[in-house]
């Protein structure tokens, strides 16, 4: 039996922009992506923290270190430049190798977008 876990999650990141007339997808700081172990391309949910919207799309890489976080795209009508998030992404794996599985958990400081 293959079930769907937790990979990886960046809580309490701030929006640092939203640009309607961007195809789509979430931009974010390479460096809060490898901390997180989020690839380009990867699926990833948003939690709002400020307006309860939840929505998927799927990451690319913002420059390293400058904190980034734009929403792009349709998503930008979700969001507030300055509104708190939490990142999330899954994986699929069988249920023995889950319950042993640990996911990559960011706390970035959450007025920088940068890591601690």
């Amino acid at each position: 039996m293959q079930i769907e876990v937790v990979k990886s999650k960046i809580h309490r990141v701030r929006v640092t922009g939203a640009d309607l007339n961007y195809i789509g997808s979430i931009t974010i700081d390479e460096d809060l992506m490898d901390a997180a172990n989020i690839i380009q391309g990867e699926k990833v949910q948003i939690v709002n923290n400020n307006n309860g919207e939840r929505l998927e799309t799927y990451a690319i890489p913002g420059p390293r270190g400058s904190g980034e976080l734009t929403l792009n795209g349709a998503a930008a009508r979700k969001v507030a430049v300055g509104d708190i998030l939490i990142l999330i992404t899954y994986a699929h794996m069988p249920i023995e190798e889950a319950r042993n599985f640990n996911p990559a958990l960011v706390f970035p400081d959450e007025a920088t977008n940068l890591l601690k």
